[in-house]
């Protein structure tokens, strides 16, 4: 297979600019307690159980190096811990953890062991599992706002309508690394056979599906079509990973988009056929007709096609103004989505356009999310 090496930074449109125009200047995380994320675990553990459950906070540290200081400081080996998924390094987050200790009591001078790190043990408890990949029901974020925007009165308007019409769901820059390089890395590795030594955890299949989404949701924006489905399109419902083929598009089911209650979806690539049909089944072919070197890529490597909404919801959403002028943002999301791809459509900042991070930070806000799969 030829590499082809995709175009980076990419031209994604926003959703609102064709309707508001560009968003301002603004600042975002200008020190990690701007950036606030707690997991939304859904259920509780059960308080007996081979696996220790630790709900940490963090401060700008990636949750792999958490992951790390909880294997050493309870002597286990890394695989030994479990997380739900994975959350910004500069940032205050609170997350679950698990540890492995059958037969074991948790160190009793664990906090000691954890000293010097900047993160906080805030409760314990006992579960029978491992605390899988995926198995939070969200993230919510506080997320505070500086700059230009703060002024712009433009600003409540295009939050207003994100409130009401919801979200384009784009993976986000850290998906793809400093200036793409995940996805120049995919590119060049499917373009010679995939191996999953080269790539253990999948981060690099996982650049190109997103890569190609993206396309895909993109087109769908130009089109202004990214939020009603189309003649055979594979809907998934709103807080779920049910998905079905609409067969004949009538006024129900356009109501039921309207009200968030079904979403658009796109092709997250690989082996299998789309269920989509007709108009839907046209469109994610045309979309995708110039990448059939990481379509092809990723289906010699076996990845699975699944599906993944085109649009988010945004629960419980918030906005006020503090004493200093700042904006701060609230909202839930759900596993798998990105802050930052809330954030684009509010404020012009370079990192929210796919260009380098000053800050260096290529860990993703959240584990993939559940998709619905193609059976």
């Amino acid at each position: 297979m030829t590499e082809t090496r995709p175009a980076w930074p990419p031209r994604w449109p926003r959703a609102l600019d064709a309707r508001f125009g560009p968003p301002c200047p603004g600042a975002y995380r200008a020190r990690p307690e701007d950036f606030q994320v707690e997991e939304v675990l859904g259920f509780a553990p059960e308080g007996q159980g081979e696996h220790l459950w630790l709900w940490v906070e963090k401060r700008d540290m990636t949750t792999a190096m958490v992951a790390r200081e909880l294997a050493r400081a309870c002597e286990v080996a890394p695989r030994a811990i479990g997380y739900a998924g994975l959350k910004d390094r500069v940032a205050v987050t609170r997350q679950w953890f698990s540890v492995h200790l059958p037969g074991r009591e948790m160190p009793a001078d664990l906090p000691a062991r954890l000293a010097g790190q900047p993160l906080t043990l805030l409760e314990t408890h006992r579960h029978p599992r491992k605390l899988k990949r995926g198995a939070h029901r969200g993230n919510r974020f506080r997320l505070r706002l500086t700059g230009e925007v703060t002024t712009s009165p433009g600003l409540d308007e295009r939050w207003a309508w994100l409130c009401r019409h919801g979200v384009p769901n784009y993976f986000g820059p850290q998906r793809f690394g400093p200036d793409g390089r995940n996805l120049h890395r995919a590119a060049s590795l499917l373009a010679r056979g995939w191996r999953k030594r080269d790539d253990p955890q999948g981060m690099l299949l996982s650049a190109a599906r997103s890569y190609l989404f993206n396309v895909q949701l993109a087109a769908r924006i130009e089109r202004d079509s990214w939020g009603s489905p189309l003649e055979g399109e594979a809907v998934i419902l709103e807080g779920s990973s049910s998905q079905f083929v609409i067969e004949r598009l009538d006024e129900e089911l356009r109501d039921r988009a309207a009200r968030l209650d079904i979403h658009p979806s796109g092709v997250l690539w690989g082996c299998g056929e789309s269920v989509a049909r007709e108009a839907a089944l046209a469109f994610e072919r045309d979309a995708l007709a110039a990448h059939q070197p990481l379509c092809e890529g990723l289906e010699r490597a076996g990845a699975r096609m699944a599906r993944r909404p085109l649009r988010l919801r945004l629960a419980s959403p918030g906005l006020e103004r503090d004493a200093e002028g700042a904006i701060w943002l609230s909202f839930e999301l759900p596993p798998g989505a990105y802050a930052t791809s809330v954030l684009r459509e509010l404020i012009d900042h370079p990192t929210l356009n796919f260009q380098p991070s000053p800050s260096g930070d290529d860990e993703r806000g959240a584990s993939d999310a559940p998709t619905a799969a193609v059976q």
